[in-house]
Formats: C-alpha cells, sequence, structure tokens
C-alpha cells in the first residue's frame, strides 16, 4: 500500500463526493450506479480521515443497491474511525448505525 499523505483525497472519492449523496433505490439511475461502484471498487484501503469525513456525507435514505454498505466498509478503515464529527447527524439512519458499530466496539463516539 503506497503512503498516503494526511489531508489527501484520492481522485476516486473525490468523484463520488462531486456525484453527491446516494439516491434512494426508487430514483436511482443505472449509469450513475454503474460509475459509483466502480469508483468504489477503485478505492484501496485504508482511507484517510478527511476521505472518510468525505464520504459519510454521501449516505442516502436507503442502501442504494448495496452503495451505502461499500461507503460503511470503507469509512471504517480510517486511522482514526471513529471521527466523532461524522457521527452527529443522528437522523441518517447509516450514520446511528456507524455510531452503533463504533460503541459496540467499545470506541467513543464523542
Amino acid at each position: 500500500m503506497p503512503w498516503r499523505e494526511a489531508g489527501t483525497v484520492r481522485r476516486a472519492v473525490a468523484e463520488l463526493v462531486a456525484m453527491g449523496p446516494l439516491p434512494d433505490e426508487k430514483h436511482a439511475e443505472v449509469e450513475a450506479l454503474r460509475r459509483r461502484e466502480e469508483l468504489l471498487a477503485a478505492i484501496d484501503r485504508p482511507l484517510t480521515d478527511e476521505e472518510a469525513a468525505a464520504l459519510v456525507g454521501l449516505f442516502g435514505p436507503d442502501d442504494c443497491y448495496g452503495a451505502a454498505w461499500s461507503i460503511r466498509h470503507l469509512v471504517e478503515t480510517a486511522p482514526s474511525w471513529p471521527i466523532a464529527s461524522c457521527l452527529r447527524d443522528t437522523g441518517n439512519e447509516w450514520i446511528r448505525t456507524l455510531r452503533r458499530r463504533a460503541q459496540n466496539a467499545g470506541l467513543r463516539c464523542e
């Protein structure tokens, strides 16, 4: 794994963020889903803390045909995970799931 400087965001992560939050499955477009899938698959682990924080903002209302699960798995690889500032939106089911997983592992979320 090549070393990455803290504070860097790779192209695949930046492109995902530029696409915006995941749509709900009912409104997802096939080509956009394919592109997101390609980008998610291209991201090597671990993420930087900055990348994890950026990807947390992409969670939508459902799992978007599995894309949300892929994001969840990626963000949990960040070296400082759980990042408290990423876990404040308790109105989002995915954020609540990340919080619960961290708490179940005995990690602080505050």
